[in-house]
């Protein structure tokens, strides 16, 4: 009997043990679906809470906040409920029981939550995270780096700690999200064999998981973008997801992955139309300051100009409620679209005004800058923002700082220079870039431009300065020894200092560096000695031999910025046939990967050289990829569609003359009749056409800008007979195309044919050069000086070319 009641005793036991164990507080705590609710619970309880409510009950609140919209967060009014404080003492005595993923998860909702990096919670936690970093998971470990990055601690001890755990463990993550959040986090801290080793992993598993959402190839992109390395390869497999995600995307992620893909010069053609698409659709729910402020950053640009309209009325409407950062991020769109808005542009400088004490130094640059470029006309705005450019500027120390404020300084009308500025540059100058520099002496160059005294006396603080700037930017220069560095800081660096001062020193470091040239910067350096205009065959022979040699490794839409030099220096190396070869074998697989705009510039810099490549070619001129040209050129910044407009016209022109087996159309008639140019000629114009009147036997001897069948222009035009004596023109005339395609004389009484000139005669065409048809180093003519003389003798002419400098010295 009693042996049958201890059975039933502990069976009961065993039945109903839930019930027995069950944690009424953490019943209410599920319970729970507001931060209210959570609040009143910890409220009661207090005395009954174990780490693992306190964990609970912490997450929960930072999980409502996450559900919600941004500007719909209570997250101020969470930090000072009196019972958060409690939480925050509960958790602060309980760390040494939390587990290692509720230690992590909790610090990172208490810094979610507001809670201050200096707060005693927050530095034991950390503090406790370190003593366990090398047992975290990955997933903690990447949530505890989110942590330190959010404290601003990327460059510690600690994240390095991190970093050799990633170097060591990187073959065992699996999750490319973990990945992801890791590789933003130490960005800064990595070498270039972990940065190698990352983007090979992170490609690997883009090929091998499906990824469910756009958060994971954003970051990748954003990592690529925070250690400024456009990874094509890594880039073109994110798009492909980012692409398909477009659809389900808010205003926001798009405009944060636009942003990344501008920093990282990646414009992808398929992803523009499908944001422009995107955004459009949502115009109109964007109707709250914060959706609507990253709705008018994205679509303004590439817009229509009645969605322009539309947006620019909304704006009006919500000018009032924006905040500081939302009228500055409005402000500066307005410029790049270049509104004329005047009632906008009030209400945006009456915010930006309102809330000029809470802008940083850049963000008030960048205002002043934006402002200026529209031609805003407000002087006591532009007095006050000057005022605190200068403030900022007196007390600045990082050198990039001080040469923004500068520069955006220098826009600005001044009665006087402040010497502090002068000092504040000069103090600084040893710690500057060659850009930094370059900048204070284009900042130089204007004040000295404004300053009255200068006219009459020199003055030592200018001359003083600019010989502080130039010993500083040569002792830069000597001291070089990593190619790659040097290339970064040469990257936007341009203008008369450099020109006068630098450029040779510059070409002798990079010639001194020649034997670190390889398929990693080889396209930047090309790219570099394309826009500066020297000549330098050492350099571009060594350029050659390692695209030879690596082509395989570079990536195809790298091979136009590669073979620049060559085409538009009009440098043909020793290796000239094979160089142009390799390239075109490697390009003309991933045509249908290119975007339509490179391509064409791409078509036009192997024009320019004389090579035409058939498929590249038909590929260009088909209907399909002129319709897909035509749409992504509604997205492109209007400066860069009128210079794609204009190859596409160059290279239509070159086909038709010089590959007319091809039969490609001549459609761009009317573009050029649009752009042709109609005057009387300059001064100097009409005193050479006296001379040319004077030697040939008259006026009505030399035609003055002549046109040309494809509408080449030509500066003087004459007609000599078989004994090299020049005839008159008859009438004024111009040379047209017929309907059959056939070049014809036409004028208002008759026609003949160009073959119907008297027997030996023959058109002459005079052109007048200046120093842009040439390498600014040597007497080198360019490529698209030398295509034009080549297609001029196609037509028939006989083209003398004159140095202008040349024909002055002959005058004197």
């Amino acid at each position: 009997m009693f042996r049958f009641r201890f059975v039933q005793s502990c069976l009961r036991r065993l039945l109903h043990g839930g019930t027995v164990t069950r944690d009424p507080v953490l019943q209410q705590l599920r319970m729970c679906v507001a931060e209210e609710q959570v609040f009143d619970v910890v409220g009661k309880n207090t005395a009954k809470l174990t780490v693992d409510h306190v964990g609970r009950a912490v997450g929960m609140l930072w999980q409502f906040q996450k559900e919600k919209p941004q500007m719909l967060r209570t997250v101020e009014l969470i930090n000072s409920h009196p019972q958060f404080l409690t939480l925050r003492v509960l958790a602060e005595n309980k760390i040494t029981h939390m587990d290692n993923l509720m230690l992590v998860d909790i610090l990172y909702s208490f810094l979610r939550l507001n809670v201050e990096p200096h707060d005693s919670l927050v530095q034991q936690l950390v503090s406790e995270a370190w003593l366990r970093i090398d047992r975290l998971p990955m997933t903690s470990l990447s949530k505890f780096a989110i942590c330190l990055s959010d404290q601003h601690l990327q460059h510690s001890t600690l994240m390095g700690h991190i970093t050799s755990i990633i170097d060591q463990m990187l073959p065992s993550i699996h999750d490319v999200r973990i990945l992801s959040t890791l590789m933003i986090s130490v960005s800064s801290l990595v070498s270039v064999r972990l940065r190698d080793a990352l983007i090979d992993r992170a490609g690997h598993l883009l090929d091998t998981i499906d990824v469910s959402n756009y958060n994971s190839p954003r970051r990748l992109v954003q990592f690529l973008r925070n250690i400024k390395h456009s990874h094509r390869p890594l880039l073109e497999k994110c798009n492909k997801i980012l692409l398909y995600h477009i659809p389900r995307m808010d205003a926001e992620n798009i405009c944060i992955i636009m942003g990344l893909y501008q920093s990282l010069q990646f414009n992808n053609c398929d992803f523009m139309l499908a944001a422009r698409q995107r955004l459009t659709e949502l115009v109109d729910s964007s109707t709250d300051p914060f959706s609507f402020t990253k709705l008018f950053v994205g679509l303004g640009p590439m817009a229509s100009q009645e969605t322009k309209e539309r947006l620019e009325n909304t704006a009006l409407l919500l000018a009032d409620e924006l905040n500081a950062q939302q009228a500055l991020a409005i402000a500066e769109t307005l410029e790049e679209i270049q509104s004329r808005n005047l009632s906008l542009l009030n209400k945006i400088a009456s915010v930006i005004k309102r809330n000029l004490h809470v802008y940083k130094p850049v963000e008030v640059a960048r205002i002043t800058q934006a402002l200026f470029l529209l031609q805003y006309q407000n002087p006591e705005l532009f007095a006050k923002l000057r005022n605190t450019l200068v403030t900022f500027l007196r007390s600045s120390i990082f050198p990039y700082e001080v040469s923004m404020l500068t520069r955006v300084l220098s826009l600005l009308p001044s009665p006087r220079l402040d010497e502090t500025l002068l000092s504040r540059m000069e103090a600084v100058a040893p710690q500057c870039t060659l850009s930094d520099l370059n900048s204070f002496s284009f900042v130089i160059s204007k004040w000295v431009r404004n300053d009255s005294s200068f006219a009459h006396n020199t003055p030592s603080k200018y001359v003083h300065l600019l010989q502080v700037l130039n010993r500083c930017g040569c002792e830069r220069l000597h001291t070089a020894d990593r190619l790659d560095l040097l290339l970064e800081e040469l990257k936007y660096i341009s203008g008369e200092w450099f020109e006068e001062m630098l450029v040779s020193e510059v070409m002798a470091t990079l010639q001194r560096m020649m034997d670190q040239i390889n398929w990693t910067n080889v396209v930047e350096l090309a790219y570099f000695l394309t826009k500066i205009n020297q000549h330098c065959p050492p350099l571009l022979d060594q350029i050659a031999s390692v695209a030879i040699k690596d082509i395989e490794k570079i990536h195809p839409s790298a091979t136009y910025a590669m073979l620049l030099p060559f085409s538009v220096l009009n440098y043909d190396p020793a290796q000239a046939d094979e160089l142009y070869d390799v390239c075109i074998q490697h390009i003309i697989p991933h045509i249908s990967s290119f975007d339509p705009h490179l391509l064409v510039f791409l078509a036009y810099s192997l024009a320019l050289a004389d090579y035409f490549p058939e498929e590249l070619v038909r590929t260009i001129f088909s209907i399909d990829f002129l319709g897909k040209l035509d749409a992504q050129l509604e997205t492109l910044p209007d400066a860069l569609n009128m210079r794609t407009r204009l190859r596409l016209m160059e290279l239509n022109r070159a086909v038709c003359l010089e590959c007319p087996e091809f039969q490609v159309p001549w459609f761009h008639e009317r573009y050029c009749q649009y752009f042709t140019k109609k005057g009387s000629g300059s001064p100097a114009q009409q005193q050479i056409h006296k001379l040319l009147s004077d030697v040939l036997g008259g006026y009505n001897c030399v035609r003055v800008e002549g046109t040309t069948p494809y509408s080449y222009t030509i500066d003087f035009e004459c007609i000599l007979d078989a004994h090299m004596q020049p005839l008159p023109f008859s009438e004024p005339a111009t040379l047209q195309i017929s309907n059959r395609g056939k070049v014809h004389w036409a004028t208002n009484s008759m026609e003949r044919v160009k073959e119907d000139l008297p027997p030996g005669a023959q058109r002459v065409a005079i052109d007048f050069l200046d120093s842009k048809c040439f390498c600014k180093n040597s007497h080198h003519i360019k490529g698209e000086t030398l295509m034009r003389k080549r297609h001029l003798e196609i037509l028939g002419y006989r083209v003398v070319q004159v140095r202008k400098a040349s024909f002055r010295k002959h005058r004197s």
